[in-house]
């Protein structure tokens, strides 16, 4: 039986160079395509199962009666994705060599790889950098998903809710809804501001000429007011505390109030005690409509 392409080139009139093709295309063609549709259907099998675990877990955070996803939810949805990125490295780099060599000898590849791997010594070094941080930043649970997290680059902060960490990069939505990419080896410093607790800090300038023992007990009782709410109690682990005076200024003096609360809760909860401490002194007769000047942050 006359092989199809020698059938062609002799009945078509087709350049006889094609003639050498013929195996290629019976058969490494068919192999190399048989590589590609596999490693897709690997990598979509591979993609499947991460977004699946990623699904259920969210699932059952909404299904559960927890205000925020535990430390080792967001550690083990983090070590998912990156397993999964890992994974398909792995298929590419597996497949890429076979298609690679059905062109180069087995003999040929040892010295193409040793090009390669001087290539990447000098050109990758910052691939290499983040894919080292990535895996620090996974294995100490740094921060996870759904962490708000404040990083310190070469180019300034980048602030936002964790939505993606790699081994290469960790992706952040800011409160403006930007998509910021940081890759793992810039980063500085990293704060997390909502792993383990919280804490909503209140700074309350109060006039000079204003008692401070009756500013302090309104403070008190703003505190267990507040922490007494049901709406409010939930997210709080003590009741707001007033720390006194931590600055002194020309016409004001600045009274501190604390508050502890679950991981990324300090904003709402600093905001809505801001608002009962303004009210709860002007009551007093003390005039802190100017006040208030709210910090949130985490113990160190």
């Amino acid at each position: 039986m006359t092989p199809p392409v020698t059938y062609l080139v002799d009945t078509l009139g087709l350049p006889s160079w094609m003639r050498t093709w013929e195996k290629w295309l019976a058969v490494d063609f068919v192999s190399i395509l048989l590589w590609v549709i596999g490693a897709m259907l690997v990598i979509r099998f591979i993609r499947w199962g991460a977004d699946s675990y990623s699904r259920r877990t969210v699932t059952k955070f909404e299904n559960s009666d927890d205000i925020v996803q535990s430390e080792d939810m967001k550690h083990r949805r983090a070590l998912v994705d990156v397993v999964a990125w890992t994974l398909i490295s792995l298929v590419v780099v597996i497949v890429g060599l076979r298609m690679l060599s059905t062109w180069v000898t087995t003999s040929s590849l040892v010295g193409l790889s040793a090009v390669l791997g001087a290539a990447l010594g000098f050109g990758a070094q910052r691939i290499v950098q983040d894919v080292l941080a990535g895996f620090f930043i996974i294995a100490e649970h740094q921060y996870g998903y759904g962490d708000v997290v404040k990083l310190s680059v070469s180019g300034g902060d980048a602030e936002g809710t964790v939505e993606d960490v790699t081994l290469r990069a960790t992706r952040l939505r800011s409160v403006d809804g930007e998509l910021i990419t940081v890759p793992n080896g810039q980063m500085i410093k990293s704060t997390n501001l909502s792993k383990d607790w919280a804490r909503a800090v209140v700074d309350v300038p109060v006039p000079v000429d204003a008692d401070i023992n009756v500013v302090n007990d309104t403070l008190r009782e703003v505190g267990q007011r507040f922490y007494a709410d049901p709406k409010w109690n939930r997210l709080l682990l003590d009741p707001p505390t007033p720390l006194g005076v931590t600055n002194f200024e020309l016409d004001s003096v600045t009274v501190r109030m604390v508050a502890r609360t679950l991981p990324g809760q300090q904003f709402g909860v600093g905001r809505a005690l801001r608002s009962d401490i303004v009210f709860e002194l002007w009551q007093h007769g003390v005039d802190a409509s100017g006040a208030a000047n709210e910090t949130d942050g985490m113990q160190e």
